[in-house]
């Protein structure tokens, strides 16, 4: 059997606000906090996970704090972030909602198959609210402030913007094993989006990718995407994976262990990074699913530092 991608895992961003950051997640997005950590390369930046109610792989939305300046958009990039919702209806009451918080949005239409509405938070961050038509598990978060119904479910699809489609579907098609499904149209007519499916598809399992020569290079920056990640079930297939890149001669990390997931980072041909990552063991590793979130996590190898580390972190609130 071919060896497959399940799915989009997680999606890491870039914020130079935390604590704002939080408040929006949390109390307009209605995202549950689920790990607050730090980055496990710059332990002086916080690295925060939102998730659903359970903390499932595939809906998690996550942030690096770095002071830094504003994202200078552009090809060679992650261009917006697909977020799952169920039903036109939701899609009503989500813009009603994001315009009574003065959150810029667009209009509700029909883009690359599905019923959307664009929106983004104060930082620039892109988003699409798609519905997903109900489709797979839900898994609300008791205590959001987003009704039950409405909420949203998970990742997906993730958009890439870059000016030559051919290398990077060579990576997608022969090292990912990712299928072309349909292409179309760019919504605002700069340029041409090829969507290509992993595993079962559908929009949690969908990559799009917008063909756009005519934009200078991205640098990121706050309200950029630093990297997208893709499920794999355990670490055999990881295994198997890893093997795989290096049979193909395509630099990678090598497998890094991240206490919550076992990670395999690589950059396609323009640039973007990319991350296989395990489903497991999850964010219940090293807190109770009923507290998650609620105290600076520190996998074990950095448990030692912990006083060194907190005195360095902003507070959230």
């Amino acid at each position: 059997m071919t060896l497959q991608l399940t799915g989009i895992h997680h999606l890491t961003a870039i914020t130079a606000e935390a604590p704002a950051n939080v408040a929006f997640y949390t109390k307009t997005l209605g995202l549950r906090l689920v790990k607050k950590t730090v980055n496990q390369d710059d332990t002086s930046a916080y690295h925060l996970f939102y998730a659903d109610g359970e903390a499932t792989p595939g809906s998690d939305l996550t942030f690096f704090d770095w002071p830094t300046a504003r994202e200078n958009r552009g090809t060679h990039s992650i261009a917006r972030t697909g977020l799952r919702v169920s039903g036109e209806k939701t899609l009503g009451w989500w813009q009603d909602h994001l315009k009574a918080a003065k959150v810029t949005t667009g209009e509700i239409a029909d883009i690359a198959g599905y019923r959307s509405l664009d929106f983004e938070d104060a930082e620039g961050q892109r988003f699409r609210l798609i519905d997903d038509g109900g489709s797979g598990a839900s898994h609300p978060w008791a205590k959001s402030p987003v009704p039950a119904e409405h909420q949203i479910r998970g990742l997906g699809p993730i958009t890439l913007s870059v000016p030559d489609l051919a290398p990077t579907e060579s990576v997608l098609t022969q090292v990912m094993n990712m299928r072309k499904a349909r292409d179309h149209a760019s919504p605002d007519g700069n340029g041409h989006v090829h969507v290509f499916e992993m595993g079962d598809g559908g929009p949690a399992a969908e990559l799009h990718v917008t063909v756009q020569p005519g934009l200078p290079p991205a640098r990121q920056g706050a309200g950029a995407v630093h990297h997208v990640a893709f499920r794999t079930p355990d670490l055999e297939q990881m295994h198997e994976w890893t093997e795989r890149l290096t049979k193909l001669r395509v630099p990678s990390s090598g497998e890094v262990e991240r206490y919550y997931f076992r990670s395999l980072y690589f950059r396609e041909p323009n640039g973007i990074l990319f991350e296989i990552a395990t489903d497991g063991p999850g964010f219940t590793a090293d807190e109770p699913l009923e507290s998650l979130g609620e105290r600076l996590a520190l996998p074990p190898f950095l448990e030692p530092r912990r006083a060194q580390i907190e005195a360095g972190l902003k507070p959230l609130a």
